[in-house]
């Protein structure tokens, strides 16, 4: 029986889609020479002033009320002060305690069961710079593009128990986000981020323990290996006798361990004070009721008509669904004729493969969605084997040729033509009398063979149908 109760919180940094930064000019593009994105604003040159990105507001604004929160009328920005090489300000613009957007929720399912995250409130603010360290040089640097880069952080209650649900949460906030098309949720590059607060207590007891903080956790699989190893890092603590320490912790994903970094700061270290260069911010009921009806249909939404509407088992909708770009391919799919069921069969396990391969998105696919569905009216027609369909699907994926086409000229048509098969048949069986007298005398499973030679003789161009029809009359 367990000892004890793990609580979780998670603090996401979204950075979101706007071409420039939230208080300045300057672009928002990743992958730019460093210092190439830097105007005084951004590097806190004194005697500017910040101007506020109105795209950003929105975005925040669209988050919340997609995840169910209030919206609040005014809300203030304050200054959080710290010092760092990468914060040329000295502090950096966020806020505090009036944040945009308060008490929302995201529902997740985990084993079977569902389960609701509350979240605790979302917040606009600036990311700081990024220290890069030269080890052979024996120097640091700064780069201060992404410097100002307009972020929400999203912060949860401490409802989540384990690693799995974590998990589930993080991928089910994300899919809002890449959805509502306000962040592009790449992890890898930082925009999608998240810092988890793991405590542990025994079970039956209300307080909390002592939480640590745990950063560099830039894939979902990471979130789950550095929380399994939290969690027990702490249980065998206590059941040592001693006390878990509040602070902040890496994980190294090589050796899978979590080891310190800090002591963690509470909120009056920063010392918030409302930031006296930016008035309060705010929000016309007008525009939020528009926003409001802006919003596409999102990800549960999406798969409970997908199941409902087309009959799809909730895995299969929950797996088109993950991603806005697979669900939009898929539904691209079904306007050009295709069938649902067998329509997602095909972008599930031969469009995904041929996209994991190649490390593209569903819209970069050179096979479009109108071709898909005419390569799948060729199985459906006869024209061709479900088995050459597939054979042929990854040269279609990265030329983008015409399916119909394509078989044509490379002389795939499937052979219908019962005349033709019969020969084929006859030949077969002439050349195995042994396999056809077993046949006759009762092993049945011999068809298999029977199909797979006629296959094999006619470059697996033999309508499979007709190929078994003619051997089960004459075979007899």
């Amino acid at each position: 029986m367990a000892r004890y109760e793990t609580v979780i919180g998670i603090e996401v940094h979204a950075q979101l889609k706007t071409a420039s930064k939230i208080f300045c000019g300057c672009s928002t593009r990743f992958g730019n020479e460093p210092n190439e994105n830097v105007c005084p604003v951004c590097a806190g040159m004194p005697g500017v002033l910040p101007v506020l990105n109105a795209t950003a507001v929105e975005y925040a604004a669209k988050m919340g009320l997609a995840t169910g929160c209030v919206v609040n009328p005014v809300s203030v920005f304050a200054r959080k002060n710290y010092f760092y090489p990468d914060l040329p300000k000295g502090y950096q613009i966020s806020q505090y305690e009036q944040p945009i957007c308060e008490h929302g929720h995201i529902d997740i399912t985990v084993g079977g069961a569902a389960k609701r995250i509350g979240i605790t409130r979302i917040h606009m603010e600036e990311d700081a710079g990024k220290n890069i360290h030269s080890v052979a040089e024996g120097v640091s640097y700064v780069d201060l593009n992404r410097a100002c880069v307009p972020l929400i952080e999203i912060v949860s209650e401490p409802d989540m128990r384990n690693a799995e649900e974590v998990v589930a949460y993080l991928k089910a906030l994300r899919a809002i986000l890449v959805y509502l098309d306000i962040c592009d949720g790449n992890m890898e590059e930082g925009s999608f981020r998240c810092d988890a607060n793991v405590s542990l207590r025994p079970v039956g007891r209300e307080a909390f323990g002592t939480r640590t903080e745990l950063k560099n956790l830039n894939s979902f699989r990471h979130v789950q290996k550095a929380i399994e190893y939290e969690v027990n890092r702490q249980a065998d603590v206590l059941d040592d006798g001693g006390a878990v320490i509040q602070e902040t912790r890496l994980y190294d994903a090589g050796k899978n361990v979590t080891v310190s970094m800090r002591g963690k700061e509470e909120a009056n270290d920063y010392r918030y004070f409302p930031d006296p260069d930016l008035v309060p911010l705010s929000l016309d009921p007008v525009l939020l009721a528009r926003w409001q009806d802006e919003l596409p249909e999102l990800p549960v939404a999406r798969r409970d008509r997908f199941v409902t509407a087309l009959g799809l088992s909730e895995y299969d909708a929950e797996v088109l669904t993950a991603e806005r770009d697979m669900a939009d391919y898929f539904e691209a799919t079904l306007a050009a004729g295709a069938d649902p069921k067998k329509a997602a069969n095909w972008v599930q396990t031969e469009l995904l493969r041929e996209l994991n391969q190649a490390g593209i998105a569903a819209r970069d696919c050179k096979l479009t969605p109108d071709k898909l569905a005419g390569l799948m009216r060729l199985v459906d027609e006869g024209a061709i084997s479900g088995k050459i369909a597939k054979q042929i699907f990854p040269d279609l994926c990265a030329t983008g040729l015409d399916p119909a086409a394509y078989v044509r000229d490379k002389g795939l048509v499937q052979i219908s033509d019962s005349g033709a098969l019969e020969s084929a048949v006859d030949a077969v069986i002439a050349a195995n009398p042994a396999e056809a007298e077993a046949y006759r005398g009762g092993k049945t499973k011999l068809m298999g063979f029977f199909v797979g030679q006629i296959m094999k003789a006619t470059k697996g161009q033999a309508n499979p149908g007709l190929v078994n029809e003619l051997l089960r009359k004459k075979l007899g």
